[in-house]
């Protein structure tokens, strides 16, 4: 009896952590996020002030134990977060549990390599939540259907992907043999990094080819970077509008800690854990 009375302590105590750390819905849901993305925007100034030399030279140490203060506090957090959960791997490996380890790890890896610490900015994604806390429910379901659209097209977007470096290669090497050295084309590798800027039209101008030969090739490779421009705009825009939008609530899974769930759901539509609070 005294186990199952621990256990069930156990589980109230999780569950509130749960509500506070994960529920938006809630007063001290609300509250600890506010603190939190004030924490996170604070810890983020703090790592761009100290890469300024002057600000770093008279206020250094004090920026240096405020981000050592910060990672603190952001490791505890983290560990709270997979303690109250039922499925810590999977939170873990989700988008916002992998952003929440990132987020700690450069402050401990500024003990072995140098400004590792400028990193800390990842934690500027956690930022995001500010969609969540603040109940904005369209942009959130914007995301979510970005997301959705994003994991429908990356085949279409990988086999596309290919082909135009594929067409990169082929055209980097056809300029390396037409211009050659002379005209700073010395190898296939600096002619497939000529197409590729000159597919994507970014044009730096640090080479260009010299030969009429090799200038019509230039502008077959600029007439075929804008056609290709719009494919995978084509490709992403058509999967978006497959999507049926449905208002969003502010739960999130307590096992996957995945969020904008409809507000009738019952269950997660990823890992198919009961969600808090269903109607």
């Amino acid at each position: 009896m005294d186990n199952e009375e621990q256990n069930g302590r156990a589980q109230k105590f999780r569950h509130w952590l749960y509500e506070i750390v994960f529920e938006a819905d809630t007063t001290a849901g609300k509250v600890f996020d506010i603190v939190l993305l004030v924490l996170i925007g604070l810890s983020v100034i703090a790592v761009i002030l100290e890469s300024v030399v002057s600000i770093q030279a008279r206020f250094g140490p004090q920026l240096r134990a405020a981000e050592w203060g910060f990672t603190i506090l952001f490791s505890i957090e983290y560990l709270i977060r997979l303690i109250s959960v039922k499925r810590p791997w999977r939170y873990a490996t989700s988008f916002y549990g992998i952003v929440d380890l990132l987020a700690v790890i450069p402050t401990y890896l500024s003990l072995i390599f140098t400004n590792a610490q400028a990193l800390i900015v990842i934690r500027a994604l956690r930022l995001l939540r500010v969609f969540r806390v603040l109940k904005i429910v369209r942009y959130l379901d914007e995301i979510t259907a970005l997301m959705v659209a994003i994991r429908a097209t990356r085949v279409k977007i990988s086999v596309f992907l290919l082909t135009v470096l594929t067409l990169a290669l082929i055209m980097g090497t056809v300029m390396y043999v037409i211009e050659g050295d002379e005209y700073g084309f010395s190898s296939i590798p600096r002619g497939l990094y000529w197409a590729v800027v000159t597919i994507t039209t970014v044009g730096y101008g640090d080479i260009a080819p010299q030969t009429v030969l090799g200038q019509a090739v230039a502008a077959l490779a600029m007439v075929l970077g804008y056609s290709l421009i719009i494919i995978p705009t084509g490709i992403f825009a058509g999967e978006l509008l497959k999507k049926a939008h449905k208002e969003p609530s502010a739960r999130v899974c307590p096992g996957c800690s995945l969020g904008g769930h409809d507000e009738d759901a019952v269950f997660c539509k990823h890992c198919g854990l009961p969600l808090s609070n269903s109607p």
